[in-house]
């Protein structure tokens, strides 16, 4: 007997409610995860040659050619990225405790 669409959706939430207590019980990473912090270190890194803002503009282009190719706006994507650059400090993390892993 085929599973009606609510009866799906109902496991699919199942499913996931459970592989996302799993992951916090694990404290494993997402790609979200990763990408910020991906992010965070390849802006301070570029903070620290000898030329940041021609490093920082290498970055900003790799990011915005790719996200220009999912139809990101031009504008809209350098816009985000230099907030971030501006935002981001070397020396500062720019992101909280994940109280949920006990850090």
């Amino acid at each position: 007997m085929r599973k009606s669409r609510k009866q799906k959706l109902e496991d699919q939430a199942r499913r996931q409610s459970n592989q996302r207590k799993l992951s916090r019980e694990k404290r494993r990473p997402d790609r979200d995860d990763l990408a910020r912090v991906l992010l965070w270190q390849m802006i301070t890194a570029a903070k620290g040659r000898s030329c940041p803002e021609k490093a920082l503009s290498k970055v900003c282009n790799s990011l915005l050619t790719e996200l220009m190719k999912q139809g990101f706006s031009e504008h809209e994507t350098e816009q985000v990225f230099w907030e971030l650059a501006r935002k981001y400090d070397p020396v500062l993390s720019p992101f909280r405790p994940k109280r949920h892993l006990g850090a």
